[in-house]
């Protein structure tokens, strides 16, 4: 057995528990809330038999020292919007940021917003930690539980949103501070692992902080040296403050993550900077206390078992056979530091934020209607009705114009592209550049960083601001992490893709999205809108800035499309029900249904057309959102898909997989099964069959087949 050597103050041996709580002086007070946290993990892991019980163990000390002397947090009204936030990237260290919620007596807010009396985190949720309902899932969850301000546990994640959300901060610092009525100047503080600088998304979000010198931002990472096959040493070497020096940080050490009084310096050193983001590099030992585990692999992702427990907690001079201790004192001891800190913090903020809606009245409207989502009235009166027009425009082109009448009522609607805005079309004219020194632009420049985009963009809407990022849709693959996250938290992220198909012609197949659509149509929770037309694409915004608890995913085409007669054909409004009848036959029941969306749509009329001149009546509809629809009443989806009507053929040059939901197992599917090829897009539209000859020879076809079924 390995002698350990504990660097915190020490404590007698206690008998009993009750003679254990009698005998605390008031200089050991700061051990023992330490040591609390450290044994309310490992119980609850241990109960689980699930979990990482070894990070906490470590970073007690930290996160003690975080809450009680740093953090801007008051723990009665977790929702104050001037509150600092704070960021577990290593979301496996759940149970750390779940005792602490506990024990600094955070309490519970409705998904409206109201206090409901409750505590955030129980000791009855602890003691369910990773069953179903508890307030302690395996990974903390952004809306499960009051005081997790994001969703973690992929790692990289919550590094990369903590950028999103100093962004947001330096934004509404720059937006809305006045001279003598300075409403925000809040830090984010993340602790992140091994893992999270292992992965390329922490690499794409330090290198734009850095860039951009985000000064309210500290990470500190936990050097543990461990991960789930065992030592760093097998796969990861490099000089770690080097390289965040490298991207313009300002890196401090810490030799010892029980040294209290080091890491207390160290934090105030970072919240003192001025031009750059910090990173606190904390030398830890995972596990810390367990004689037999300490430093390996095994008290990184599993329950170190009842013996180690009881040996772990005899180091700490705890009463080994308790459970789910918590002694006198603790908690009276937290309400006293971030409590009593965090409530006269917050009721100065409001204080001063009672004379700013006095001397701001119409800032304070735009602070009240970011909190909850809500847009002015009317925000989208300079949206412009679109003109038939046969040659068209390309939606992406039409989609900006829609953007920016909607950003001149909307001053919180921002984002940017990663290094694709004149392709995107994405720029707000006239908004300013958000750049180094100067925070107050509402175009982003994320270099070619998707990943980092996409987790920055969540950052940015977590703090109510209506944010979007573009690329070409090739490259969502690039951001689906962060796009699933978003789901997952249930936020209103807006992902802009263009460049939908292989209309995008000569770049070839490396660029040609396929299996884009169906895998983001795959992820639950989430709004793609693929619209055909440019008076679609303005319907499809106003569905977009309507959305309060979903992603939205606005998939645009690089070719132009025909602007349709909307006096012909049905009104664009039906991009709100996700699918629409577009053109019914004159004089006649339809004998078929083609369905369609974005480019393929245009193809589905003309093919139309030419089957009504043969005397072949058929329907067209127009289905830009597959989700939306799947959201309408029975009723009206039969109405549009009538089920007597078997003959049916769908159009979209994308992978066909998903399409048998409307057209049936043995109805036509035209699209795509292979990848595409480089060559002007109307070759390569002909080469792959998708063209109107193509869909009306496969109407003919279902026609014959549902009648020889008949």
């Amino acid at each position: 057995m390995r002698t350990l050597e504990f660097s915190a103050v020490r404590f007698r041996d206690m008998p009993s528990k009750a003679g254990f709580a009698r005998s605390i002086m008031p200089d050991q007070i700061d051990k023992l809330c330490i040591d609390t946290i450290r044994t309310l993990s490992m119980d609850a892991v241990e109960k689980a038999k699930s979990g990482h019980p070894g990070t906490p163990m470590a970073l007690a000390p930290l996160i003690y020292t975080l809450w009680q002397r740093h953090l801007r947090y008051d723990p009665q009204n977790p929702l104050w919007p001037a509150r600092d936030r704070f960021v577990l990237s290593a979301g496996h260290a759940s149970m750390l940021l779940y005792s602490t919620l506990f024990l600094a007596q955070v309490r519970e807010v409705d998904p409206d917003g109201n206090a409901t009396g409750r505590p955030a985190v129980g000791l009855d949720d602890i003691e369910r930690f990773r069953q179903l309902d508890s307030k302690c899932p395996g990974h903390p969850e952004y809306g499960h539980t009051t005081g997790v301000e994001l969703t973690t546990g992929p790692l990289g994640q919550g590094v990369g949103m903590s950028v999103g959300l100093a962004i947001a901060a330096k934004w509404r610092a720059e937006h809305f501070n006045r001279p003598g009525l300075e409403l925000f100047d809040y830090r984010i503080w993340a602790i992140c692992s091994d893992g999270d600088m292992m992965e390329g998304v922490s690499s794409e979000a330090a290198s734009l902080a850095g860039h951009l010198g985000l000064p309210n931002l500290v990470w500190i990472y936990d050097q543990n040296h461990i991960t789930i096959e065992g030592s760093t040493a097998l796969t990861f070497d490099e000089d770690i403050a080097t390289r965040f020096e490298a991207y313009g940080w300002n890196v401090q050490h810490v030799a010892d993550a029980n040294d209290t009084a080091a890491i207390d310096e160290a934090l105030s050193v970072a919240a003192a900077a001025k031009s750059q983001p910090s990173l606190i590099i904390l030398r830890s030992h995972i596990g810390y206390g367990a004689p037999n585990k300490q430093d390996t692999k095994e008290a990184h992702g599993e329950a170190l078992g009842a013996d180690e427990v009881r040996a772990a907690k005899r180091a700490y001079h705890w009463p080994e056979d308790t459970i789910f201790y918590v002694p006198d004192g603790v908690k009276e001891h937290f309400a006293a530091g971030v409590g009593s800190r965090g409530a006269k913090l917050h009721a100065d903020w409001q204080a001063l934020e009672r004379r700013y809606r006095d001397a701001q009245p119409d800032l304070a409207r735009e602070l009240d209607q970011m909190r909850t989502f809500r847009l002015p009235d009317p925000w989208d009166a300079g949206i412009q009705n679109f003109p038939t027009d046969e040659k068209g425009v390309a939606t992406r082109d039409s989609a900006s114009k829609v953007l920016n009448a909607i950003a001149a009522s909307v001053p919180w609607l921002m984002g940017g592209a990663a290094d694709l805005a004149p392709s995107t079309k994405t720029q707000i004219s006239g908004a300013g550049d958000f750049e180094p020194g100067s925070f107050g632009g509402r175009n982003f420049h994320f270099g070619i960083r998707e990943h980092a985009m996409g987790t920055v963009v969540n950052g940015l809407t977590l703090s109510g601001i209506r944010a979007y990022g573009a690329t070409f849709l090739i490259f969502s693959d690039y951001m689906r992490p962060a796009i699933r996250l978003s789901a997952l938290m249930q936020i209103p992220s807006i992902f802009i893709f263009t460049h939908d198909s292989i209309g995008l012609g000569e770049d070839g197949p490396t660029h040609q999205p396929i299996e884009q659509l169906v895998g983001l149509r795959a992820i639950p929770g989430i709004v793609l809108l693929r619209p055909c037309d440019a008076n679609e694409t303005a319907e499809s915004w106003r569905v977009i800035m309507a959305l309060t608890n979903r992603p939205a995913c606005l998939v645009l085409s690089r070719q132009k499309l025909p602007t349709l007669d909307r006096g012909k054909y049905g009104p664009a409004r039906g991009v709100a029900h996700g699918a629409y009848i577009l053109a019914d036959p004159d004089g006649a029941a339809p004998q078929a249904i083609i369905i369609a969306s974005g480019s393929e749509v245009s193809l589905a009329v003309a093919a139309q057309e030419s089957l009504g001149s043969a005397g072949v009546p058929v329907r067209v509809v127009s289905m830009p959102s597959w989700e939306l629809f799947e959201a309408q009443p029975q009723r009206y989806r039969d109405s549009v898909l009538p089920p007597g009507i078997c003959a049916r053929v769908s159009v979209e040059a994308a992978s066909t997989i998903g399409w048998d939901r409307y057209v049936g197992r043995e109805g036509a599917k035209i699209g795509m099964r292979s990848f595409g090829a480089s060559a002007p897009a109307a070759d390569v539209y002909e080469h792959f069959g998708i063209t109107a000859a193509a869909v009306e020879e496969a109407v003919r076809a279902e026609i014959a087949r549902a009648r020889s079924q008949s």
